[in-house]
């Protein structure tokens, strides 16, 4: 599975797929206009694998498709309770593109970092600080969404823990967000889970708000 496009200010890809020799993937990516020059990007990875994965996680996405507008926090109780009667899943989401700024909340292990080209080379700037818990089992009672600054360039990378997690270092900035989740989907997948790679850009000021 893979899938790009731009909205306002943000490029954005995202590349998976199922353990090799199963047909479906517990790992799910939800794009959404959240409006106002923001994207929600949710990342739900399903626990185990199979299509009783897949149901937790397609619960998660369709809550988050209907109540876009809500706060990060209250979309995760929303999708805690939808997913009561499935096995459950990791969550991380990350709002992206209002102001020069990432909100961003997870629980379980969906991995998610910003990446920053410097002098130096590949530079981490933050890494999402992840709860433990499994979204429709246990949700932590404290939910504290994070604020990162981003500048354009900047690189949101999320990922389920089908993927390597040390493959981030290793990426080129320059390419193409489709060109960055494809390789990493293809060197970086585990051969023993679903995977799932998304990569979001933020591309500076768009034609429409230029002075």
């Amino acid at each position: 599975m893979r899938d790009d496009g731009i909205i306002g200010r943000i490029e954005w890809a995202v590349a998976g797929r199922a353990l090799p020799g199963q047909h479906i993937s517990g790992d799910r990516c939800v794009v959404l206009d959240a409006g106002d020059g923001g994207v929600l990007f949710g990342v739900l990875d399903g626990l185990g694998h199979g299509a009783a994965a897949a149901d937790a996680a397609d619960r998660a996405a369709q809550v988050l498709s209907e109540n876009r507008a809500e706060p990060l926090d209250v979309l995760m109780v929303l999708c805690h309770r939808a997913m009561a009667d499935t096995r459950g899943a990791a969550v991380s989401l990350a709002l992206f593109g209002i102001g020069d700024a990432i909100r961003w909340l997870g629980v379980g292990n969906v991995e998610s970092r910003v990446l920053s080209a410097s002098p130096a080379g590949l530079t981490v700037r933050a890494t999402v600080l992840l709860t433990g818990g499994i979204v429709g089992y246990r949700l932590p009672q404290n939910l504290q969404p994070q604020t990162v600054h981003v500048r354009p360039g900047d690189l949101l990378l999320m990922s389920t823990d089908g993927i390597v997690a040390e493959s981030a270092e290793s990426i080129d900035l320059a390419k193409s967000t489709a060109d960055i989740t494809s390789e990493i989907l293809s060197r970086h997948a585990k051969d023993t889970d679903d995977a799932l790679v998304l990569a979001a850009r933020h591309r500076g000021t768009t034609v429409s708000e230029a002075p």
